[in-house]
């Protein structure tokens, strides 16, 4: 008597989506907290305290400032990772396939240029160019001790190099953000031809956020025209 035998076509798990690596900005996270409490306090106590048409003009100006600096400081993301790029600037999302990125350029500003030849900028990732030239002074200085270390030690065939290894950086030192465009560009270099990385660049504007400055800035405009 034989068993009958198992169907092959077994329904298997559906594959997770591969897990993004999220890029932001600290300094530009914290700047958006300080100036929304601000803006709140500010405004909130105008729409109380305030007399005559003050309240609505303070009402008229949170609707307006506290998305545009929300969408300045807080909103900015970049988000990545084994299919494509996600960029997620003020007032628009655009999403890459790594097939579709021509490079990740770094100059004044941080962009990815997409195989169309359009380019968008990295909100979340700003370039900082004191951090660079501090990052290129200690590696200067850390080249400096190196070499002078060297020298001696090979006068004295004791070669300290390799005694006091504790303090020296592991290669040229680069600033944060020119270490986040490394890491984009290593991740290029590996998926830009897997096939789940291809397909076309999308652009969405962020109605959510252009909505409300659009309606603040309507509101505020009819106000002082008023009177």
């Amino acid at each position: 008597m034989t068993t009958p035998e198992r169907s092959s076509s077994v329904p298997q798990p559906p594959v997770p989506p591969a897990r993004d690596r999220v890029y932001r900005s600290p300094m530009g996270m914290v700047a958006g907290v300080l100036l929304l409490g601000i803006v709140l306090w500010l405004g909130i106590d105008a729409v109380i305290q305030g007399d005559g048409r003050t309240p609505w003009l303070a009402l008229a100006s949170m609707i307006l400032v506290v998305p545009g600096v929300a969408a300045f400081t807080l909103r900015p993301a970049v988000f990545a990772n084994e299919e494509r790029l996600r960029v997620r600037n003020p007032f628009r999302v655009v999403v890459v396939p790594w097939g579709q990125v021509a490079s990740l350029r770094s100059g004044y500003s941080n962009e990815v240029v997409a195989k169309t030849g359009a380019k968008y900028q990295l909100w979340a990732i700003p370039v900082s160019l004191r951090a660079r030239k501090k990052a290129a002074r200690r590696s200067a200085r850390a080249e400096a001790e190196k070499s002078g270390r060297g020298g001696r030690g090979a006068g004295l065939g004791l070669g300290f190099g390799g005694l006091g290894g504790g303090g020296e950086i592991d290669g040229p030192a680069r600033a944060e953000t020119d270490k986040v465009m490394d890491d984009l560009r290593e991740l290029l270099e590996a998926r830009e031809k897997a096939e789940s990385a291809q397909g076309d660049v999308a652009v969405r504007w962020a109605y959510e956020v252009v909505g409300p400055v659009v309606a603040g800035a309507v509101l505020l405009v009819v106000l002082l025209v008023v009177g």
